[in-house]
């Protein structure tokens, strides 16, 4: 998949926050930003460029946003009723059915997918590294040349990679993925979205559910989100060579 052109208000931002459904997949987007939280102020701070500069305070925003995302997550996912004894008697409990496989894109995934197993503590864990292959000419493509996965058929997946810009590396993971097994539903966790992206995972992707910190609607000739926060990875870990 190659981007390669500026996209400028494509898609209407309201039309991708609607739910969707069909006769077997149902594909949502959650805003966070739809109404003032913490989670405002956490995603106002990591695209602000003088706080850009304490690299620890970027890495725990990304972190306490993840955090918030398992807890709304774990939300909608199954339970079932267990008594638990406590020291004076036995307490009806609602407790999580199943562990999820908590998934992240190496390397600007990992402050988020930390704040997701700092919540889902149990869980099994799973790291591809993808990422955009340049070519002179200023397009790329996605290449993907690692992953580390436990058993994932009939599991829910949560996939964290704070930036979703084009789409094309998460959809690409996503098919990577379900090359060893069929997730049961699969949640996509992201700091910021741009419509053109959502759009593109809600096409090849259908039945993903998108978080999103907030959400833009331009990207430019690269491919980067604007106004966007800039290189996730970069503010998070320093600087790379662009290979």
């Amino acid at each position: 998949m190659e981007y390669n052109s500026g996209t400028r208000g494509m898609i209407d931002t309201e039309q991708v926050r609607q739910q969707t459904t069909g006769t077997k997949t149902q594909s949502m987007v959650i805003n966070l930003s739809d109404q003032h939280s913490l989670v405002t102020n956490w995603v106002a701070e990591l695209r602000n460029v003088d706080v850009q500069a304490d690299r620890m305070r970027f890495r725990r925003n990304l972190e306490r946003i993840g955090e918030v995302m398992a807890y709304e997550i774990s939300k909608r996912l199954p339970f079932e009723t267990r008594d638990t004894q406590t020291p004076l008697g036995i307490a009806e409990s609602k407790i999580l059915k199943d562990q999820p496989v908590l998934a992240t894109i190496l390397r600007a995934g990992l402050p988020l997918h930390q704040g997701l197993l700092n919540f889902f503590d149990k869980a099994d864990n799973a790291f591809i590294s993808a990422y955009r292959k340049h070519r002179k000419d200023g397009t790329f493509e996605i290449s993907l040349d690692y992953l580390s996965c436990p058993e994932i058929d009939d599991r829910i997946l949560i996939i964290s990679d704070p930036m979703l810009a084009t789409g094309s590396s998460l959809v690409k993971t996503i098919q990577f993925l379900k090359d060893i097994g069929q997730p049961r539903e699969i949640h996509v966790v992201t700091a910021i979205a741009c419509t053109v992206g959502i759009e593109y995972v809600r096409r090849d992707e259908p039945g993903v559910t998108v978080w999103c910190g907030d959400i833009d609607d331009e990207l430019t000739a690269k491919g980067y989100i604007v106004p966007g926060l800039g290189d996730a990875g970069d503010l998070a870990y320093g600087t790379k060579l662009q290979m």
